[in-house]
């Protein structure tokens, strides 16, 4: 199973990294408030540049003067499986990436479910969407209750 993984990123700004493994590459979006479980909140994830594989296990300190500098943790890790479908058909990871909708659940120490990212206005904007399952959690703020690295 293709692997996902969440890295908090404390750059200029404090963000999450959300990566998902799409075509031997980890295809990459920027989450301004982080991940969530509540499935009345939407979070407005921002598509950035792919990043090799071996990045999944990236934890540690971007130099001062380099792109992206800061502290880098992984925060969560873990499989996730396609469930992107049109009617019965399975739709490929990278054509539904191209359709902008990918719909997937995560199998991870901490964010597990069903998620869709949908793209919204513009060339990188998306919205991360936790469906209502036996993992959301209403009015619950994963990311202050579990901050800290998985690692």
């Amino acid at each position: 199973m293709p692997i996902y993984v969440v890295q908090k990123h404390a750059a200029s700004t404090l963000h999450y990294d959300f990566r998902l493994e799409i075509g031997n590459t980890l295809k990459s979006w920027v989450l301004p408030k982080g991940p969530t479980l509540d499935p009345h909140v939407k979070r407005l994830a921002i598509q950035t540049s792919d990043h090799d594989l071996a990045f999944a296990d990236f934890e540690g300190i971007i130099p001062e003067g380099q792109y992206g500098a800061g502290k880098i943790i992984i925060w969560d890790k873990g499989e996730f499986r396609n469930e992107t479908y049109e009617g019965k058909e399975l739709v490929p990871l990278d054509e539904a990436l191209k359709e902008g909708k990918i719909t997937f659940s995560l199998k991870g120490q901490k964010l597990n479910g069903m998620f869709t990212l949908l793209k919204i206005e513009g060339e990188k904007n998306w919205l991360l969407i936790k469906h209502k399952d036996k993992y959301a959690k209403e009015n619950y703020d994963i990311t202050k209750e579990m901050p800290a690295s998985i690692e």
